[in-house]
């Protein structure tokens, strides 16, 4: 199975930057979206549906242009899981999954924490997250997590390791992101690529991205469970219709 996440900051503004066309080159099984910042009923669906995604599922924040999550697909998955059931989090729309045979993927959106009312927001938003994986867990034990974490976790993944007191990198959050890699998962990038130095988002100003000045806050988290069915785990640093760029892993299934 063939999976891309992709934080696309906008998918209308995507879909104008030649998304269709690179998608159906990138030829995924399945994509998870991250801020997508629209409605499904403000989409042309059968754009996705004509690039062979027949199965999408949109769950958007209550504020329209803001936050969301998607999941494509070109397989019918068996059950399809909006949001978390906890209000805290749902109503910005940053949680979905899709359960298939043997496997069941989530799309997640982390918040960044831009000011302190939205750094504490974000920290809930964590602690809450880690006991719903680590309950989910239980019953669903092989699980892909991927999206925009909006956390780097070690010094390679950012191109300033002296930013620490920058949302992003604080101390607290790399430990938050230690401990759900501890609980229970594999950061598939970092397993397959250990010394391998890339970035999945970039800063619009200064010419961050020209200057490969960047972050890697986009990951697919897989479950141990998987361990031995990661194959293949790539950033794919071309494609270029948003400020991140999409990240892939391949797991046998």
């Amino acid at each position: 199975m063939k999976i891309i996440s992709y934080n696309v900051n906008g998918i209308r503004a995507a879909l104008n930057k030649g998304f269709i066309d690179w998608l159906k080159s990138a030829n995924p099984d399945v994509v998870c979206l991250q801020e997508i910042k629209a409605m499904k009923e403000q989409l042309d669906l059968s754009l996705f549906e004509d690039a062979g995604y027949k199965y999408n599922y949109w769950y958007s924040a209550q504020k329209k242009g803001y936050s969301g999550v998607a999941i494509l697909s070109k397989i019918e998955p068996n059950h399809i899981e909006y949001g978390t059931g906890i209000e805290t989090m749902d109503f910005e729309g940053r949680n979905i999954r899709v359960d298939f045979d043997g496997i069941s993927v989530m799309s997640m959106y982390l918040p960044s924490g831009t000011n302190d009312d939205r750094l504490s927001f974000k920290f809930n938003y964590m602690g809450e997250i880690l006991e719903y994986v680590s309950d989910l867990r239980k019953t669903i034990p092989n699980l892909v997590i991927c999206g925009d974490y909006n956390i780097c976790h070690e010094a390679i993944d950012i191109h300033n390791p002296k930013m620490k007191g920058v949302s992003g990198f604080l101390p607290e959050e790399r430990e938050w992101l230690g401990n759900f890699i501890d609980s229970g998962l594999i950061d598939s990038f970092r397993y397959l690529n250990p010394e391998r130095v890339e970035y999945s988002w970039w800063s619009y100003r200064a010419n961050a991205r020209a200057n490969n000045k960047g972050w890697r806050l986009d990951y697919a988290m897989v479950t141990k469970p998987l361990e031995d069915k990661i194959k293949r785990a790539i950033i794919l640093t071309e494609a270029k219709h948003s400020d991140h760029c999409p990240i892939l892993v391949e797991i046998e299934n």
